[in-house]
């Protein structure tokens, strides 16, 4: 039987958690080493959620984080992204380019919204080069790869491609109508998605297939809405967290991916958000971070998505404000002051008439 009170959120040991991931990997994760920038942006995400990215960091340290996710972007003959991390390099390359070192669409998001985390101004953004990468990920079935010269094609890659022309505020990198249709043949008889066609409906994929169609402005019908909003609230378990699929155990980032799909297609209020928040207080490290589940290890994907599960479907009040947490924007997966400043600094600067008149010698 869950308590009738919560134990507080342990924020500033969350925040010391991934705080220290960002300098180092415990032994148990060093095999996320080579997903460094997916790693950076859980991190920089808890420390932002929580809001102690600017009690437990100096600037001198976010100047450094900055200029390290800079170092990642790469550019070459299909276009220009983020790479995962610096460890495919050769120490003393001097090739430009190499198909070792290709930008992946997945990092790219992350790193996007890692810097507008950091506040930066996107001065070094190469917008043209980043449309062709979009461009030359994106299949002939209307589904997007990892990388230009194949990876992973599924409904995860896809989201990346709808949230990273979200932020460019530009979608001629994609033919949208392709991507619409390939994320439709996704959808399941549960009512959920699968990461591909004919696959097994998932947690985290119903979130990429409902977010990127609501950031196309795209929403379902009314069946087909009541058929998905039964499967999500079926995937509360009775110890408060949700599962990733039928007849599975419950998952800590579970809690995000179907609580935030929930919220989309809003219907959060069908989440029993005090027995959701019992189940994150019980995944807790004593010293600091989330696991997947109570009593294993924790780590920052998990630590994140926790908190961004309770930022979006927070307990009531009453709990005490250590569960208070920023506001969260459910379809780019970051703090609503996050997502504002990447919508007002990542596309392209507004010509004014004036100056183009002016540059066009007229």
């Amino acid at each position: 039987m869950l308590p009738t009170s919560l134990p507080p959120l342990s924020k500033v040991g969350h925040a010391t958690h991934c705080k220290r991931c960002l300098s180092g990997l415990p032994s148990s994760q060093v095999d996320i080493d080579p997903a460094k920038l997916a790693l950076s942006f859980y991190c920089l995400g808890s420390l932002d959620v929580s809001g102690e990215l600017e009690k437990k960091t100096r600037g001198w340290e976010r100047e450094q984080w900055k200029e390290w996710i800079w170092s990642q972007q790469t550019s070459g003959h299909y276009g220009t992204g983020f790479r995962a991390s610096s460890y495919m390099t050769a120490k003393h390359s001097t090739e430009e380019h190499s198909v070792h070192d290709s930008p992946q669409i997945i990092m790219t998001y992350t790193a996007l919204l890692s810097l507008a985390i950091l506040r930066d101004n996107f001065s070094r953004l190469d917008r043209k080069g980043l449309l062709k990468f979009l461009r030359s990920c994106q299949n002939t079935d209307g589904s997007f790869s990892s990388e230009p010269l194949g990876g992973d094609s599924d409904l995860r890659t896809t989201f990346c491609a709808f949230a990273i022309s979200t932020m460019l505020d530009d979608w001629s990198g994609m033919d949208v109508a392709s991507a619409l249709q390939f994320i439709c043949s996704c959808r399941t008889y549960e009512g959920g998605y699968g990461q591909s066609p004919f696959g097994e409906a998932l947690g985290g994929t119903t979130y990429c297939a409902l977010a990127a169609l609501r950031l196309a402005t795209k929403q379902l019908d009314p069946l087909e809405r009541q058929k998905t909003v039964r499967w999500l609230v079926q995937n509360q378990a009775s110890n408060g967290g949700f599962s990733g699929r039928t007849n599975k155990d419950a998952d800590a980032c579970y809690c995000f991916w179907c609580g935030a799909s929930l919220h989309v297609l809003d219907a959060g209020d069908l989440v029993d958000k005090t027995e959701m928040a019992s189940f994150v207080a019980f995944c807790q490290f004593k010293f600091g971070g989330i696991a997947k589940i109570p009593g294993e290890h924790p780590d920052p994907y998990h630590t994140y998505l926790s908190l961004a599960a309770v930022a979006l479907l927070p307990p009531d009040s009453s709990e005490g404000t250590s569960w208070a947490l920023c506001p969260l924007d459910p379809l780019l997966n970051a703090t609503y002051q996050t997502s504002s400043w990447a919508r007002a600094h990542i596309p392209a600067p507004k010509v004014d008439d004036d100056d183009a008149l002016g540059d066009a010698g007229i």
